[in-house]
């Protein structure tokens, strides 16, 4: 009798041990599978227009730099980002509904929902009726974590758009802006609302709206800093929101232009952190957004630069990752490749001088809004122009043409001739100029002069761009901790929602 007793209650610890196995294997898994544990607290990193060679450029350019700026006898790269680090990897397809060279919000829309629809759409279909659940607001409804949305970019753009909003358009921020505030997500950070106010309404701005709501909404680092976990649901708006660009208006600083002292992406993620922490769990989305705008622009130092700050943002993540290693997991990707960045250039055959970045000081934007509009205002003449390339960029007119040496910032002639020609483009005709097919290939719509300079010099590290828009690679994906074996493969993008899902287990 006592050994049927023993028989049965080992049974029936068997069958309760079996049963915690279970619960920790989320649905789908096959028979025979190892359990996979199931986080409670998610980071998904999106670099957006971060594909393979925008992590491998920076890779490589801190690896110069780590050298002094000086190529070794045997050149030796590390692992310079620390997602690179990571032990699965992965990599996405980003096609969508109509195109093989998609844009932000169908890519996103993929990311955040599993559906692909057309580029230009925030989580609808290609009909238009039919709007799709995000991976955030299941999180929400489902499991009661706590949301977080942080980009460089404005909150209300494309990307962090994806993961509460739903138009048919993803121009109409003013709506976007309504349904960031009618998610009840808990935590918003990175650049301010784009049109904050409608013309077409006579409602509030929607900073007012959000207070309205109930929002803490923060608009100064010293209130940033000083924000804590009992403040409730927050809106932290950048201090330093750039309007530089008609295009793109209340961002974050770029990186390369971030003074010291001022925060950056990494800070709003760790304020984040502080203010999402809590035992039940909780989601954070992170944009790297600039990494799209700077190779929109075609500058591959002010891209490699924002590369960077989305590295420092990872490494915020990784800090309470080391904390809670059993219940994190953290995925970093991108939503599409940016500018047909490639490293390597026929000019310079099989050599790359990636130090030559290092002497570019400010970004395009920056250079346009302080130089050239008053280059224009003051009639500068070429000399004095040429004098702040130098300074800004490092690129030097040599006396003598034919002792520009390959590796060099020295400007051969026909380089020279580019920036004259260019600088006579932007000085004659300014943003408005009325370009013929052939100045829409050199220089799309932005400044002839300044994307002339950042041409050069990109051209001079031995590293060339093929387009002003997106392109059709896929993108890397790289993730650590809870369930991150799921995403080792070669896949779709709608696959990185599915596979959170299944981790998560919200239907």
């Amino acid at each position: 009798m006592k050994k049927r007793v023993i028989m049965l209650l080992v049974l029936s610890l068997m069958i309760s041990l079996l049963a915690m196995g279970c619960a920790e294997t989320p649905a789908g898994s096959g028979d025979g599978q190892a359990a996979v544990k199931l986080p409670k607290y998610v980071f998904l990193f999106i670099g957006d227009g971060m594909s393979y060679p925008q992590i491998q450029v920076t890779n490589y350019y801190l690896t110069i730099q780590a050298n002094n700026n000086k190529y070794p006898a045997v050149l030796k790269s590390q692992n310079n980002l620390s997602f690179m680090d990571f032990p699965v990897t992965g990599s996405a397809q980003t096609y969508d509904s109509t195109s093989f060279a998609p844009d932000s919000s169908s890519t996103a829309t993929s990311i955040a929902t599993g559906n692909k629809t057309y580029s230009g759409r925030l989580n609808i279909d290609i009909g238009g009726f039919t709007k799709f659940e995000t991976i955030a607001e299941k999180l929400k409804a489902q499991k009661d974590y706590k949301i977080g949305v942080v980009t460089s970019v404005n909150i209300n753009h494309a990307t962090p758009g994806a993961f509460y909003a739903h138009q048919t358009s993803r121009n109409e921020y003013y709506a976007i802006g309504q349904e960031l505030i009618a998610s009840g997500f808990d935590y918003f950070a990175g650049g301010g609302f784009r049109e904050a106010s409608s013309s077409m309404s006579s409602s509030k701005d929607l900073y007012t709206q959000a207070a309205e709501a109930g929002y803490k909404v923060v608009r100064t680092q010293a209130e940033a800093e000083a924000l804590k976990p009992g403040d409730g649901k927050t809106i932290v708006i950048s201090e330093h929101l750039v309007a530089k660009d008609m295009d793109f208006v209340d961002a974050m600083d770029y990186e390369i232009d971030r003074e010291e002292g001022e925060w950056g992406l990494a800070n709003y993620v760790a304020k984040g952190i502080e203010m999402l922490d809590n035992e039940n769990g909780f989601f954070m989305m992170v944009e790297g957004g600039k990494i799209d705008w700077a190779c929109h622009a075609n500058d591959a130092a002010t891209a490699v630069n924002e590369v960077i700050a989305l590295d420092n943002a990872v490494r915020e993540a990784l800090k309470f990752y080391e904390q809670h290693p059993d219940d994190t997991l953290i995925i970093v990707t991108g939503d599409h490749e940016t500018g047909g960045f490639s490293l390597g250039y026929a000019g310079t055959d099989y050599d790359t001088f990636l130090n030559n970045l290092a002497s570019q000081k400010v970004s395009y934007s920056t250079f346009n809004s302080d130089y050239v509009a008053k280059y224009r205002e003051n009639n500068t003449d070429l000399q004095t122009v040429l004098a702040d390339i130098e300074e800004l960029f490092g690129l030097k007119v040599p006396k003598n043409f034919a002792m520009a040496k390959e590796g060099s910032l020295q400007l051969n002639e026909y380089e020279y001739n580019l920036l004259v020609d260019a600088y006579n483009k932007t000085m004659q005709f300014g943003a408005d100029r009325n370009a013929n097919e052939e100045e829409e290939l050199k220089y799309d719509k932005y400044e002839p002069l300044t994307v002339t300079i950042t041409h050069i010099l990109a051209n001079k590290c031995g590293l060339n761009f093929g387009s002003y828009v997106h392109t059709g690679l896929p993108t890397a994906v790289f993730a650590i901790g809870a369930g991150s074996e799921l995403f080792d493969g070669y896949y779709d993008n709608t696959d990185i929602f599915f596979k959170m899902a299944e981790l998560t287990n919200v239907k």
